[in-house]
């Protein structure tokens, strides 16, 4: 399967079943766009049919010397002997056995506060409520997830918890009892806890920011970009905006970071489609390590994202990519969550053809201990799967869940970007079209669009390096 296009001036072909990625010229890519209409996926290189070839110089005749067209054929031969072109898929058959696998959880999404103490007016989550009460983990439920993780991770040594809400802060005190519990049982049990902390900054403070950057291996800072944009959505519960108040201790909070990660993650809305201004905001901020994600919300909401948005939206993150490439040659670069994309290698192909690994190898933890498939599902009791005394008991939602894979879903199996997404939001599918083995088309879109964008960048990069 081969997926072509053209961005920034890059001419990028995507060999997608073998993962290996090509940066063209005119010639080749026009060559490539012939076979890929009459060369069918190789289950081991074979050469091109003379009436392959023939195609091929009749099409570009016109446009090109015989001699180059010919030049292109012979690179073309070359790529498919190195399987790196026309490679057949080697994965479709992997999931047959997908329910049958056995699998360990390896990471829990602790709901250490159903409260908080702003409104933002996109939140899922009910200004941390979750559609019921408002409540905070003690540290008896927390203990006992830790225990519930340890024991269903098997052999499993790292293992991850992240502290959410709501805003975590509002429990602190109980964050740092489960921390220090978590660093207790590691040497006992041959564990590793990565903690990580999700937050709005409010009650950030010193004791806070030293406490974690001793101990949170991650922390994610929520800030929507530009102080117009981010009042409007994340304003305190008067109505009063929050940026004035968390943008200087996230500033100090980065900076006191050292090689610890963090990142500033905000929410764009169709208020400002206009995204990659707060992207390029937080960077003249001095923040380092960014990520600008789409809302996801019914469509009557007056903020969400609609169809119509998309060309827009496209062309955003075209010019977001082209300015990225500019600043990193520069010598002021920023990391941006989205265009990240390991082509060397990347995850396990579990991993790439299923995901997060929601309802199976990640799972959420409410404030009583209930146990999700994932934050987003949280107080929906038909994705209520058990609780930290009992386990997971609801094995047929977890089956479902094991399921659920880029093969499963109609929309997926033939996507360029089923190996990059593995499928995309589970929560997001089911939220509108009532399937995990759905797929949400604008988020699919958006995706797509940003695979493309980082592959270009990733290209414009190399040539720079090549170039220097």
């Amino acid at each position: 399967m081969i997926h072509q296009y053209i961005n920034n001036g890059y001419h990028i072909v995507l060999d997608v079943n073998s993962g290996s990625v090509h940066s063209v010229d005119a010639l080749l890519y026009d060559a490539v766009e012939v076979l890929a209409k009459i060369v069918p996926d190789m289950e081991k290189p074979m050469p091109l049919t003379d009436d392959q070839k023939k195609a091929v110089r009749e099409a570009l005749v016109c446009k090109y010397s015989a001699e180059d067209i010919e030049d292109a054929l012979s690179d073309i031969q070359e790529l498919i002997d190195a399987e790196e072109l026309f490679a057949a898929d080697i994965y479709k058959d992997y999931v047959i056995d997908f329910k049958k696998r056995q699998t360990v959880v390896k990471a829990l999404c602790l709901h250490i506060a159903h409260d908080c103490n702003l409104a933002c007016k996109y939140c899922f989550a009910e200004e941390g409520e979750y559609h019921g009460r408002r409540a905070l983990m003690s540290f008896e439920v927390g203990k006992k997830a830790l225990d519930f993780l340890i024991v269903n991770s098997g052999n499993r040594i790292n293992l991850e918890v992240d502290f959410f809400g709501g805003e975590p802060l509002m429990n602190w005190n109980v964050v740092k009892q489960l921390v220090e519990y978590g660093r207790s049982q590691e040497k006992e049990h041959n564990k590793k806890f990565r903690f990580t902390l999700t937050t709005n900054g409010v009650l950030l403070n010193n004791e806070i920011m030293e406490f974690c950057n001793r101990e949170m291996s991650n922390v994610v800072l929520s800030l929507d970009g530009r102080p117009e944009v981010n009042d409007r959505m994340r304003p305190f519960r008067n109505g009063k905006g929050s940026y004035e108040l968390i943008v200087p201790k996230f500033q100090e909070f980065a900076k006191s970071r050292g090689e610890k990660d963090y990142f500033v993650r905000g929410t764009f809305t169709r208020n400002n489609l206009d995204f990659g201004n707060d992207v390029l905001h937080y960077a003249d901020l001095g923040f380092e390590k960014l990520s600008m994600e789409p809302v996801v919300a019914a469509p009557e909401e007056p903020y969400s994202i609609r169809e119509e948005d998309l060309p827009q939206i496209m062309d955003e993150y075209d010019r977001l990519a082209k300015e990225f490439v500019k600043r990193q040659k520069e010598g002021r670069g920023f990391k941006f969550f989205h265009f990240m994309l390991d082509l060397s290698q990347g995850p396990c192909v579990a991993k790439r053809l299923s995901g997060c690994g929601s309802g199976t190898e990640y799972l959420a933890v409410t404030p009583w201990g209930d146990l999700y498939p994932c934050h987003q599902f949280v107080g929906n009791e038909e994705f209520l799967l058990g609780n930290v005394d009992t386990g997971v008991v609801n094995t047929k939602v977890r089956d479902e869940f094991k399921l659920c894979n880029v093969y499963a879903k109609e929309k997926c199996k033939n996507c360029f970007a089923r190996f990059y997404c593995s499928g995309g939001c589970a929560a997001n599918s089911f939220n509108f079209h009532g399937s995990i083995t759905d797929a949400y088309d604008i988020g699919c879109e958006m995706q797509k669009k940003r695979i493309e964008c980082a592959i270009m960048i990733r290209a414009a990069l190399a040539e720079d390096e090549e170039n220097n």
